[in-house]
């Protein structure tokens, strides 16, 4: 799962700039190839540079994307999602996640999961650590939960709760703040946070959490970071997808070995944002142990079953229309979601 609160000032950007910062045609949806042979390919962020986003400016950073005769724009991220962006041909490439790639598909805009970035869920429900009357989610039953506002976030907390006895009953508030400020300030009683950067953060800000994995009661995993396209330009630009996602894969698996050298690297891309370097390494670490490899040794690639179980999910929480804006009367079929048809031959 991934979450977007409200755009810090460095980030926003009007909807005019990214479009005009994307190239690609609204009709065409394909790439422009420069004078010197290299094929121009934007991609579009989903926030500020973060460590999801490490495999990117590794590859970026080794020049292989240039070896693979790529011109890589990254389009910061700003007032439109990258969904929209991918959907809409104004972006070649997008960082997405499950939920928002699910909903988007569902309603019939043209996207298209096609490299999971993390195999591990990346969100938990998290307490101050502090928190003794805690001890399971079903104690959350009559607290306060912080969230972002997202559709999904109710039903999903909902069903975590009741997997662990409880009756699924809770007050929410709006985050204005990070989750764990909310929770030490007594705004809210749980959240949401990423352990790999929030849960971090909030241990070396002398703030611990305290965390319930989702998948310890009965929530299906899920994609929390992803890289999406369209159809239409993975039709039209199969050779330049494939050599697209197997430098950015390099990136990863680079990141995976040498979490130190990736963090720097990402560090380097990116000294005005990211100057935690300690939170910067240890999530990079973090990533590297849990979070970008799975349990199978899996980099990348995605299954079937994971999407059709989170789309099953979306469809009996009522939270999936169609293109006119109607609750679907069906379970989508979610093998249509995604493809690693793109990724690189396993050696």
């Amino acid at each position: 799962m991934h979450h977007r609160p409200l755009i810090p000032a460095m980030a926003a950007i009007s909807l005019l700039a990214v479009t005009t910062a994307c190239s690609a045609d609204t009709d065409a949806g394909a790439s422009t190839t420069a004078k010197d042979g290299t094929t121009t390919v934007t991609l579009a962020l989903d926030w500020t540079p973060n460590t999801n986003h490490t495999g990117i400016y590794v590859a970026q950073a080794k020049g292989w994307f240039k070896a693979a005769g790529i011109d890589l724009k990254i389009v910061p991220y700003g007032a439109t999602a990258p969904e929209t962006l991918v959907a809409a041909h104004k972006a070649d490439f997008g960082i997405s996640y499950q939920e928002g790639v699910t909903t988007a598909r569902a309603a019939g805009q043209d996207i298209t999961s096609v490299y999971a970035v993390t195999q591990k869920t990346n969100v938990t429900v998290a307490v101050r650590a502090d928190r003794a009357d805690i001890g399971s989610p079903k104690d959350l039953d009559g607290a306060t939960y912080a969230g972002f506002g997202a559709p999904y976030e109710k039903p999903l907390l909902q069903e975590v709760v009741r997997n662990a006895g409880g009756k699924g009953d809770f007050k929410q508030v709006t985050l204005s703040t990070s989750a764990y400020a909310a929770l030490y300030a007594g705004k809210a009683d749980f959240a949401m946070p990423m352990p790999t950067w929030e849960g971090l953060e909030a241990e070396l800000s002398g703030k611990p959490l305290k965390n319930f994995q989702l998948s310890e009661y009965g929530f299906p995993a899920i994609y929390s970071t992803l890289v999406a396209s369209s159809d239409q330009y993975l039709k039209k630009n199969p050779e330049t997808a494939k050599k697209f996602l197997a430098a950015l894969d390099k990136g990863y698996r680079y990141a995976v070995d040498r979490p130190d050298e990736a963090a720097d690297l990402l560090i380097s891309a990116n000294k005005s944002i990211l100057t935690n370097t300690e939170l910067v390494k240890k999530s990079e670490r973090l990533l590297a142990k849990e979070y970008y490899k799975g349990a199978d040794g899996a980099i990348g690639t995605q299954s079937a079953e994971r999407w059709q179980a989170f789309a099953d999910f979306e469809y009996k929480a009522g939270l999936l229309v169609d293109a006119n804006g109607k609750k679907q009367t069906k379970t989508p079929d979610a093998s249509e979601f995604f493809t690693n048809a793109y990724l690189p031959v396993a050696k």
